[in-house]
């Protein structure tokens, strides 16, 4: 037999969803790290950005997040989304329905707003952001100003012009793992075009480049209105497609769709 996989996407950033207990009888000889990592391989697995692993309940669910390289993430707004669209869609739930997800950063609830196909909008409360501050950061022999915070994982905004592709391959992964950040980062490079319009290019801790990132944008949306004089809701732009990033006095709340894929059985192979 083999191991019940789902796979969801949030513009283009795609996980995999596989049940706890699923995972428990099929991968007796593997941690879930390497679970993940062979999952994830995009040449000689099924292929993601991560992995999700949940135990679902009414109109609710747990989730652990796996990065693609086997690392541990305790949230991913897309992850959250993609994770949401398999309960609604398995539970049979309509707009208006909450979901409630239990996360290694607390329990976060998202409002279904609609649904079209295998396609699912969600309002998201992703709660209020922490350790947020401005610092100066030494990397490649020059001094970047960076918005650093958490959004329940840990962000690193750099506000201005996009960098180009050299660039940003040079900057993103030397900042994702800079002595600064022990644990690494999620890294946003981050260009206020409009008061209400943000674009952005993601290098995700434990990923790489990615055409998305759900907490990226949210912690994005809030460097820009606390240091780049974006207002407090806004259009976040990145190379998959635009979410609207809303930061209230009682935290921030992300909109945006995830899409279902598949439902298959992985077969074990290497």
């Amino acid at each position: 037999m083999g191991l019940p996989v789902a796979k969801a996407h949030a513009y283009g950033n795609d996980f995999l969803l596989v049940a706890w207990n699923a995972a428990r009888a099929f991968a007796v000889r593997n941690d879930a790290s390497a679970l993940a990592r062979t999952l994830c391989d995009r040449h000689r697995g099924v292929g993601a950005d991560g992995l999700v692993l949940y135990d679902g309940r009414d109109r609710g669910t747990t989730m652990r997040l796996f990065n693609a390289d086997g690392s541990g993430s305790e949230l991913s707004g897309n992850g959250l989304r993609c994770l949401a669209a398999l309960i609604a869609r398995t539970q049979g739930l309509g707009p208006g329905a909450a979901i409630a997800v239990d996360t290694g950063a607390g329990s976060k609830t998202l409002e279904l707003l609609g649904r079209e196909g295998e396609r699912y909008t969600f309002r998201a409360a992703l709660g209020p952001p922490e350790e947020m501050r401005q610092v100066a950061i030494p990397v490649s022999g020059e001094s970047l100003t960076a918005s650093v915070l958490r959004l329940g994982n840990p962000q690193c905004v750099v506000l201005g012009p996009l960098p180009d592709g050299e660039r940003f391959n040079q900057l993103g992964p030397t900042l994702a793992t800079h002595v600064m950040f022990p644990a690494g980062t999620n890294v946003e490079f981050a260009y206020v075009e409009a008061p209400d319009r943000v674009r952005i290019l993601i290098w995700e801790r434990g990923v790489g480049p990615t055409t998305s990132s759900g907490t990226g944008a949210s912690a994005a949306a809030v460097a820009a209105a606390a240091h780049g004089g974006a207002a407090r809701e806004v259009d976040v732009v990145a190379p998959g497609g635009t979410q609207r990033v809303e930061w209230r006095d009682e935290g921030v709340y992300l909109t945006g769709w995830a899409e279902i894929v598949l439902e298959g059985d992985w077969l074990g192979g290497t």
